[in-house]
């Protein structure tokens, strides 16, 4: 288990690559780092704090902290999912992030890396990812896996209406927007549950195996 393995998983909102990133994580042992929680911790101590000028603030907050400090908070509120959306469509925000991101993958040979701009911006090239995999999923399903995550404490009809927003704005943003990639493997956990999304995954991975020994 020393060779390197660079995996990205790109994906809608709630659309189930959290979970697939983990699966394949565990099994592969490899180092995982989830993009999302990174700009919603930014989204919430902005928040917190209402800073005048965001890019200096998150500059400096993002200096020293480390990721499992930011994966240890609780970051899944409505009010972040709302603001969050919003704050990843700013350019000078997104490099902050990719800096950061690109901070640990330097240091892991071993890695996944899930987000929305993973294949096709922090994983891109040095080092570029070894195999690539977008998840999707249909409104309605997603919708109720975000809901139950939130413990239904908000009204369904509301957080299908963030997920909705959400994804038009990754895809639509001007920088790093949400796309599939042409030799990504799409992952639609639709259509497939855990244990299938798991041997779907490994089964390319196996396939790659050879290229990357």
């Amino acid at each position: 288990m020393n060779k390197s393995l660079r995996i990205a998983c790109d994906g809608e909102a709630a659309s189930g690559k959290s979970t697939g990133a983990k699966l394949i994580s565990k099994k592969y042992k490899l180092f995982l780092i989830n993009s999302g929680l990174l700009y919603r911790y930014a989204s919430k101590i902005i928040i917190k704090h209402k800073p005048k000028k965001i890019i200096p603030f998150l500059k400096k907050k993002f200096k020293n902290i480390s990721y499992n400090k930011i994966k240890r908070q609780s970051l899944h509120s409505q009010e972040i999912s709302n603001h969050v959306g919003y704050l990843a469509k700013n350019k000078d925000v997104r490099e902050i992030m990719k800096k950061f991101q690109k901070k640990i993958i330097k240091k892991n040979k071993r890695i996944c890396v899930e987000g929305r701009d993973i294949a096709s911006t922090i994983l891109k090239k040095n080092p570029c990812y070894d195999i690539a995999f977008y998840f999707t999923c249909n409104l309605n399903k997603a919708s109720i896996r975000r809901w139950k995550d939130l413990r239904k404490k908000v009204p369904l009809k509301e957080v299908k209406k963030s997920l909705r927003i959400r994804t038009r704005l990754d895809k639509k943003r001007k920088h790093s927007p949400l796309k599939k990639m042409r030799d990504a493997i799409l992952i639609r956990t639709d259509k497939l549950n855990k244990k299938k999304v798991l041997i779907k995954m490994s089964q390319e991975i196996e396939k790659i195996n050879y290229k990357i020994l």
